[in-house]
């Protein structure tokens, strides 16, 4: 549904490229994270996805339209949330709802009123957007993005300044857009939790590059890693040595690709070491986007 493909761009001659030969894909109905620290590339890569931006080079797909050749086409298929939203003060939701829709010629009264429910917002559609928390005009910005219903989702921090009820909220009107509609979503965020409960990969940027595109709890190298808790020490690092895995101060086993962790555990019992616990590692998110972007805790 979304495909990057090589994209570059520089802001000014002598600067070091805001992106650097990114490429990734988010298939039709996936939820996929967009991470990286301040300055990586994430709304660079947003803002060229809807044509705000112009690549030095490389081109985005939207649904095999190209956003770089065939912009109205591929922006047909997209809503988006980008940068802080604005509305006017002075209008109530659904006037505003009514005026931004106007702009592309389009408006349906029942299927407004549909996704202002969808957004939990039926009940202030008729008061005055100045009058709005700050939760309740990014459930309108996400309502303005439904209108009319496209494919994908661009969202560029979705959730930055609400409340944990109001990011709750969020969470939860997003996964049921994709388990109800089938929406194929680009989440950009710093809330790695977040990222954790939504998506189903993460693509992790550094410097402009990719480091990392990929499911959600895999390490880098994607070889098995597993925790062990032995008190025989130097046992342990001779068996390790012998099958070519790696094992490090906190107990963390590597192990190659050719050995199973039976077969390891099986070696460590016949290498003299005891035993006390032996589990799969389970990397959090954070583990992952630390160690990839050189990060320490």
């Amino acid at each position: 549904m979304i495909e990057a493909r090589s994209l570059c761009k520089v802001w000014s001659k002598g600067a070091k490229p805001a992106l650097n030969n990114v490429s990734f894909t988010v298939e039709a109905g996936e939820i996929v994270g967009l991470l990286g620290h301040n300055g990586a590339g994430k709304s660079t890569i947003v803002g060229i996805m809807l044509g705000m931006v112009r690549p030095d080079s490389g081109e985005v797909f939207i649904d095999g339209a190209s956003v770089q050749t065939q912009r109205a086409r591929a922006l047909r298929s997209i809503g988006a949330i980008f940068e802080s939203a604005v509305f006017y003060d002075y209008l109530t939701g659904w006037e505003n709802l009514r005026v931004l829709c106007s702009l592309s010629g389009w408006w349906d009264e029942k299927e407004a009123a549909r996704i202002l429910a969808m957004v939990n917002l039926t009940h202030a559609a008729n008061k005055k957007t100045g009058t709005y928390s700050h939760g309740m005009r990014q459930r309108l910005a996400l309502a303005q993005a439904l209108l009319p219903r496209p494919q994908c989702l661009l969202l560029d921090e979705p959730t930055d300044g609400l409340d944990p009820e109001g990011i709750r909220e969020f969470r939860e009107t997003i996964l049921r857009l994709r388990a109800e509609w089938g929406m194929t979503i680009l989440l950009n965020s710093h809330l790695l939790a977040e990222v954790d409960l939504m998506c189903d990969r993460c693509v992790i940027l550094k410097e402009g590059r990719k480091v990392y595109e990929g499911s959600l709890g895999r390490n880098k190298s994607g070889r098995p890693r597993y925790q062990l808790v032995t008190s025989d020490i130097r046992e342990a690092d001779a068996v390790t040595a012998k099958v070519g895995a790696t094992l490090n101060k906190k107990g963390l086993v590597e192990l190659p690709a050719d050995v199973t962790g039976p077969e390891f555990v099986k070696a460590l019992v016949e290498g003299g070491v005891r035993i006390e616990s032996w589990a799969p590692e389970q990397q959090s998110l954070e583990d992952i986007y630390l160690e990839l972007t050189g990060k320490k805790k």
